[in-house]
Order: structure tokens, then C-alpha cells, then sequence
């Protein structure tokens, strides 16, 4: 066997022998559901962290391919009658493997972009180019997360449009990648801990008191990450949450049947499930009606956890199993760019929009 160092494995040693194996996230994992392998599966990637730990595995392409098909979505967590914490586990275990020398190359390629321009796209345009809009000093700090400023423009343009007609004192903000990408993809914590660093202080230093995001991705790093690496002295709100507070004035949405995906970040993740929907709940005359799996039982777009841009085919395949659990309706709602392009990308011939809550909400203002 090779020399392979596990650094960040040894810090859940306990944890992997905790799993017995039971096999009761096969009924919910989405990269299983669409492979078919139980080395796809949350229990087969305890298995091969516990190989790599202990010496018995190497770590060859299969072992590697299988550890990165994980979306990290956190369904197998919820189900997990052990309580094991495996989106951790595999995150910990990818650590390692990158430590070791294995990355994947679009995920090598993305993380050297964010070190070189501060986004995983590798733009050189300045955000604030991009945007339209120059930070300045306000209560309020709207940060726009790289995919809506460099892809999803429309979520950022109607994040800016609604702020803008209910008169909030806001700002962009001198903003680099979050780095949810380089941590979900195992990229040393040192790099990361700085791009959290630099995002913090240019908050603080526009006297930002509440940091609003439309990201689902974005929100969990400055919900549930940062605080871990550094101190986060300013509220942390989805935009749903600060638009469920606030009085909107929205034209009626007849004769279409809506339903809502949950973003495993933003759900599962961080425990929001109402915001969004007492958003939608604003729109006179809609039509809601929920999907079978919603809230924490909510499956996975598919497009999480890097599995998008290093196996597309997989991704969509488990996007279009949540296409057709919503079937029945006209227009699939959700609230991150990320679920936003996989589910679109992903619908075919299907009869059904895929929209962002905010580029809604903006057309009915």
C-alpha cells in the first residue's frame, strides 16, 4: 500500500465505526437512486473512508469517483437511525484525498480560479461591473454569491429590483467566492478560512448590521461555516427570511399551479423550510401545492457538492427524477441559483418552469 495521510479521517475515527451498516440511506440517496452501487451509496462511502483510514484501500479512480458523486445534501443524515454525521465524513475524507494529491480537474480547475479572480468561473470583470452597483456604507449588505453575478444574472437583478422598489437601505458589497465550492470539493481549510476573512471585513468595514442572500449555498457558509473560522458580528438572513417580514404589494398569479424544492442547504442544512413559503403565500390567487417530498424529506436537485461540474450525467439523471415529482405543476419555485440551473437544465420536453422565488416575486411587484 501506498503512504496515504488521513489527516482529517482521524478526526472521525469514532465516527465511521459508529455506522452498522443498516442500510437505511439507500431508501434516500439520490447519487445511489441514480448509479445503482452501494459504493455510491452513504454506507458504501463510510466503508471506503474506513479502508482508506485503516490501510486497506488505495486510493485508485473508483475510490475517488465514488467519493465525489455525493451531493452532500444531508437526506442520509436525517435518516441515519446511528445519528452519523456522513456529509462530514465524506467531506473529511475528500480533505484528505486532495491533501493526498487526488482532485478531480474541474474541481482543481474551479479552485484555482477562485484563487486567482475570487470566483470559481474564473471572470475578470469586477463584481461591481458586472452588478451595476458600487458597496457603500448602509444597514443592509446584499451579497450576491458568484453564480447569480456571473451566470444567474436574473436572480441578482431581481434580488436588486425588489430591494430597490420597497425602499431598503442596502448595499453590495467588495465581495470574493464564499468558498462553499473549494470546501465542499475538500480544498485546504487554510483557503478557505481566508476568503471568509476577506468577505467578513469588507462587511464590517461598510457598517453592514444585517447580510442578506439569495443563495442557498452562500447562506449555509455564512450561517453555518464562518462561524467556525471566524467571528461573524452581523445578523445572517435568506432572502425569503428578510421578505417574509416585509409588507409586499403583489399582483395576483392565476391560473398556474405552483409548487416549492427545498435546497438541501438551504433546508436540510439550515432549517429553512417556512420562510419561503409564507413568501409565496403573498401572491394573491396562487395555486400551491407541495410535492410529495418536502421540507426535510425533500430530494436532492443533483447539483450539489461538485457533482455537477465533474459528473454531469449523474446529475441530471437525479435531477429528473425531482422534475417528475412535479409534474403536476406549472412553475417549479425554489431559491438558489444552483438548483435553479440543474433543475432547468435537466426538464427536457417537460411542460414546466423552473424559477428563483425573487425573479417571481420581482415580476408581480
Amino acid at each position: 500500500m501506498t503512504d496515504f495521510r488521513t489527516e482529517n479521517l482521524e478526526k472521525v475515527r469514532n465516527a465511521v465505526n459508529v455506522c452498522t451498516m443498516c442500510g437505511f440511506c439507500k431508501s434516500v440517496c439520490p447519487s445511489f437512486k441514480s448509479i445503482g452501487w452501494d459504493s455510491a451509496l452513504s454506507r458504501g462511502r463510510i466503508i471506503l473512508s474506513y479502508g482508506l483510514l485503516n490501510g486497506d484501500l488505495e486510493a485508485d479512480p473508483s475510490v475517488i469517483e465514488n467519493m465525489y458523486t455525493c451531493t452532500t445534501c444531508a437526506d442520509c443524515v436525517r435518516r441515519c437511525p446511528s445519528k452519523v454525521d456522513i456529509v462530514d465524513i465524506i467531506e473529511l475524507c475528500r480533505a484528505d484525498l486532495v491533501k493526498n494529491g487526488h482532485i478531480l480537474p474541474k474541481h482543481k480547475s474551479m479552485c484555482d480560479n477562485i484563487l486567482a479572480t475570487g470566483n470559481p468561473f474564473g471572470e475578470k470583470a469586477p463584481r461591481q461591473e458586472v452588478l451595476g452597483r458600487k458597496p457603500h456604507n448602509a444597514k443592509i449588505g446584499y451579497y450576491v454569491g458568484c453564480t447569480a453575478t456571473y451566470r444567474s444574472k436574473k436572480t441578482a437583478q431581481a434580488t436588486i429590483s425588489i430591494l430597490d422598489k420597497i425602499g431598503a437601505d442596502y448595499t453590495t458589497v467588495d465581495e470574493v467566492c464564499c468558498g462553499s465550492v473549494m470546501q465542499r470539493v475538500g480544498w485546504p481549510q487554510e483557503d478557505v478560512t481566508e476568503l471568509m476573512r476577506k468577505n467578513v471585513e469588507n462587511i464590517k468595514s461598510l457598517g453592514i448590521e444585517t447580510l442578506v442572500l439569495a443563495c442557498a449555498g452562500c447562506y449555509r457558509m455564512f450561517k453555518i461555516e464562518y462561524p467556525k473560522y471566524v467571528d461573524v458580528p452581523f445578523e445572517v438572513l435568506h432572502i425569503t427570511e428578510f421578505l417574509a417580514k416585509q409588507d409586499l404589494k403583489l399582483k395576483p398569479l392565476d391560473g398556474k399551479v405552483v409548487t416549492y424544492h427545498d435546497p438541501c442547504h438551504l433546508g436540510r442544512h439550515c432549517g429553512v423550510y417556512e420562510a419561503p413559503r409564507e413568501v409565496i403565500a403573498k401572491i394573491p390567487g396562487v395555486d400551491f401545492r407541495e410535492m410529495e417530498y418536502n421540507r426535510k424529506t425533500s430530494h436532492c436537485c443533483g447539483g450539489g457538492g461538485g457533482v455537477r461540474s465533474a459528473f454531469p450525467e449523474e446529475s441530471m439523471d437525479i435531477a429528473g427524477t425531482r422534475l417528475d415529482e412535479a409534474a403536476f405543476a406549472d412553475i417549479i419555485i425554489t431559491t438558489c441559483p444552483f438548483c435553479v440551473n440543474n433543475l432547468d437544465s435537466a426538464k427536457g420536453d417537460r411542460d414546466i418552469q423552473v424559477r428563483d422565488l425573487v425573479e417571481v416575486i420581482d415580476e408581480l411587484m
